[in-house]
């Protein structure tokens, strides 16, 4: 690769007015509108990237897609020569929209991937965001994943971690004469997720790998989430999709304050406030109808 910066990334959404809604009037980020291939797309600068909205419709999209992350695009100055590059080291690409080049997703952890130039925004963020934290991609195997991003494409591993979820039973003997005991029997996992980020220019990305296949937590709309429910949610879409890119989370400034900011504005959220989540951060999902279909969060950490 010439560049591991990424130039966008395509949105796909059942609301494209709603979803510019969210990003531009609610959220505060800068919007230009521009042309990919024969579409003309809203595009919101975030970070040193961008985020571009399309219909699922949109010829510029392909055949088949469906509501959520579509792809990503890594900034290559020379798409075709970048393109290149990858075809001798193994990589089956295509022409795509505009002039760009498409990898085969098969061979990229189910993650669709295209080489396109910059798009020269600059940066761009708001009281409510400063940047994408990561984006997250539901996987099937992150070894295998590390091994083509890393080693192949070269984005650096940031971390690894494992985000589980733990029953406890507590027993209590109770005496008249002798008191209360208490015994603590061994934790017996219910679900979790392994972890692995690779760094894409100024974010993560997020892959999660279901750690027990046994295990498929149900999420309750309208209650705040869980590692378990998170667990659910990843195994269920890799059963149905496949592996592939499943969502996209931006770095608040105070995520309590944006979050009741969008709850105000009447958008519909999984949790209400921050929850504890990967690398000692907090969490807050958006429920994805806020988006057309497209799942978010905001993200607070150091």
């Amino acid at each position: 690769m010439t560049s591991r910066s990424l130039a966008y990334v395509a949105l796909a959404t059942r609301d494209v007015a709603g979803a510019a809604r969210v990003l531009g009037d609610l959220l505060g980020l800068p919007r230009q509108d521009l042309r990919f291939g024969s579409s003309s797309a809203p595009v919101f600068a975030i970070g040193e990237t961008a985020l571009a909205l399309f219909a699922p419709e949109d010829a510029f999209l392909g055949e088949g897609a469906k509501p959520g992350v579509h792809h990503i695009a890594f900034a290559a100055e020379d798409p075709g020569t970048a393109g290149a590059r990858l075809s001798e080291a193994g990589f089956r690409i295509s022409d795509a929209p505009g002039g760009a080049v498409a990898l085969e997703p098969m061979q990229s952890a189910g993650v669709r991937i295209r080489l396109s130039p910059a798009l020269g925004f600059g940066v761009g963020c708001s009281d409510h965001v400063e940047r994408i934290d990561h984006i997250g991609i539901a996987s099937a195997d992150n070894q295998a994943a590390i091994a083509t991003f890393s080693g192949k494409l070269g984005c650096r591993v940031e971390s690894q971690q494992t985000d589980m979820e733990v029953q406890i039973a507590v027993e209590s003997f109770t005496s008249d004469r002798y008191g209360v005991v208490y015994h603590t029997r061994p934790p017996v996992p219910v679900g979790g997720l392994r972890v692995a980020f690779l760094t894409a220019g100024d974010c993560e990305l997020e892959f999660l790998q279901n750690f027990d296949p046994n295990q498929a937590g149900q999420v309750a709309h309208g209650s705040a989430g869980n590692t378990r429910q998170d667990q659910g949610a990843i195994a269920r879409f890799v059963a149905s999709r496949g592996a592939g890119l499943h969502h996209i989370a931006f770095k608040a400034r105070d995520i309590d304050r944006t979050l009741a900011h969008l709850r105000a504005a009447g958008v519909p959220l999984i949790d209400h406030k921050g929850r504890p989540g990967s690398r000692r951060a907090r969490i807050g999902f958006c429920h994805p109808d806020a988006m057309g279909g497209v799942l978010i969060h905001a993200v607070e950490r150091d």
